[in-house]
């Protein structure tokens, strides 16, 4: 089986905009929490990324962080992928990442510098399949991310093997020689990419990828006041909220 990075190709030009049908949802309630946890585990699972579990679910201590943002992809109503959205910041350091490369990451932070760390990205393995764009479409909340909270970097732990694939496609750079990551079988490497000096140039390639301030705001804005994440920014919907099923 391909990884979800794997099954990233260059865009095929099959749909006008591949964004047609597919809603985001940050991932609120238990139940769709839940789902989320379960597809990770078939989608680890049948990469061999992870042991097999009686839970069938993988989870850990971050998925509640202040921090971070957890996004079910769904395409027309089924959950085809997810993304661990975390902001890492000076003040708030609490990320996965941050605790495997601790040596590398902190010396930056304590610049003042801003990440954006992107992880648990899984694709059901059938829908991938029969939509080539779902990859994309789901790390584009990560560059997403990075234009809303005007991140320097974003981070990505990467597999060995699909380092050269994330240096051709996203311009990362490698930052650390692979570690083991908490929960699984293979380790990885840190890359990351300085957004505001490979944005343009993805984005040519993948115009796909641009947002606007008002659904970044969406996805990411958190106002006691207000209920914006309550719900989903769907299909060409990038004016609107649609309450969540």
């Amino acid at each position: 089986m391909r990884s979800a990075a794997e099954a990233i190709k260059p865009a095929t030009g099959r749909l006008a905009d591949p964004l047609d049908q597919v809603d985001y949802r940050l991932a609120r309630t238990p139940e769709q929490k839940d789902e989320i946890y379960q597809l990770r585990y078939r989608a680890y699972l049948r990469e061999g990324a992870i042991r097999p579990s009686a839970e069938e679910r993988v989870i850990d201590r971050f998925d509640d962080a202040p921090n971070v943002w957890v996004f079910g992809v769904y395409l027309h109503g089924e959950l085809c992928s997810s993304i661990r959205i975390t902001v890492v910041t000076p003040e708030c350091r609490i990320s996965p990442t941050v605790e495997v490369f601790g040596d590398v990451l902190h010396p930056k932070l304590d610049q003042g510098l801003v990440f954006i760390d992107s992880t648990r990205f899984v694709a059901d393995p059938e829908k991938a399949r029969n939509c080539p764009e779902l990859p994309y479409v789901t790390v584009r909340l990560g560059s997403t991310a990075g234009v809303h909270f005007n991140a320097d970097y974003g981070l990505a732990p990467v597999r060995p093997e699909h380092m050269a694939f994330y240096r051709r496609v996203f311009l990362h750079e490698a930052w650390s020689e692979p570690r083991f990551y908490a929960g699984l079988v293979k380790p990885v490497g840190l890359m990351a990419a300085h957004l505001p000096t490979v944005r343009e140039r993805v984005l040519a390639r993948y115009p796909f990828l641009r947002s606007s301030a008002f659904e970044r705001r969406m996805l990411f804005e958190r106002d006691e006041g207000q209920s914006m994440t309550d719900g989903v920014v769907g299909p060409f919907e990038r004016a609107s909220i649609v309450p969540n099923p």
